[in-house]
């Protein structure tokens, strides 16, 4: 593991006191960073809304976020458990728990993962969502890699609230709800400028996010600028893109529809899934 990158995602973590703090960018850098250090496949991350729904709020990945999505369209998965629970959840061989997620696996494995570690964002008793990783070959995570995403994941929980505490008006519901917005808006954005430019999402979501740290702004702002017109990116051309490719990860959010169980709809990322 890169001792260095680890510190630098430490810092980054718990820097929450910079002006313009950005959360959904913050919540990319946590899933980001885990596959960079843990040598995963993929990261996904889900937060509960202020009515206890559970949301995609970040994934390092299209092919993650789409499984996320089919696993709150569905209720059922490993990072539920995770969250209902408040409890580690691992599936070191997905196919050998097809009958305790039996429309979540042909899923996964369609998606090109054979295993998942789900570990919960919790500070004592209160959990406000869940970590997961995913792994293309089946096998056992490594204990010291598990314990280094759990904490991970408990800084980036302590960094929210403490960004909460720091502005005294809001709570944490209306702090995760921002954030489930922005999610909302930059979606859209991300849909808008992959089609503009014939790219896939991933690309799309990486342009989207470059742009908004060279001009040292919310992600989440310049997207609603880009959406509405006031912003139309024209530096962005279709040449910035790159050729893409098929590594049999889901291509486009449209695949969602094409999963085993797939209950078809893509007019939101969420589900309703209680806390504890």
């Amino acid at each position: 593991m890169n001792g260095e990158l680890l510190s630098a995602t430490f810092v980054e973590l718990t820097d929450t006191m910079v002006a313009g703090f950005d959360v959904i960018d913050f919540l990319h850098v946590l899933t980001d960073r885990s596959v960079q250090l843990l040598g995963v496949s993929a990261a996904g991350l889900l937060l509960a809304d202020p009515r206890g729904e559970l949301r995609v709020v970040a994934a390092s990945s299209e092919a993650a976020r789409l499984l996320e999505l089919f696993q709150l369209q569905n209720d059922q998965g490993p990072c539920l458990d995770c969250f209902r629970s408040g409890r580690p959840v691992d599936a070191a061989d997905l196919a050998a728990a097809a009958a305790r997620w039996p429309r979540f696996v042909p899923a996964a494995q369609q998606a090109g993962f054979a295993a998942v570690q789900a570990l919960p964002m919790r500070l004592r008793e209160q959990v406000i969502g869940a970590l997961n990783l995913f792994r293309s070959a089946p096998g056992t995570f490594p204990p010291a890699d598990i314990r280094v995403a759990q904490a991970l994941a408990d800084v980036a929980t302590i960094s929210l609230l403490h960004e909460r505490g720091m502005r005294h008006n809001d709570t944490l519901n209306e702090q995760l709800q921002t954030a489930l917005n922005s999610r909302v808006i930059i979606e859209q954005a991300k849909g808008k400028l992959a089609e503009r430019l014939g790219l896939d999402m991933d690309q799309a979501f990486k342009l989207l996010r470059d742009q908004a740290r060279s001009r040292n702004r919310r992600l989440s702002d310049l997207a609603q600028d880009f959406i509405d017109g006031s912003d139309t990116l024209t530096r962005l051309t279709a040449s910035t893109s790159q050729p893409q490719v098929n590594h049999g990860f889901l291509p486009t959010p449209t695949s969602a529809q094409n999963l085993p169980g797939s209950s078809g709809t893509s007019s939101g990322e969420s589900g309703r899934h209680s806390g504890m």
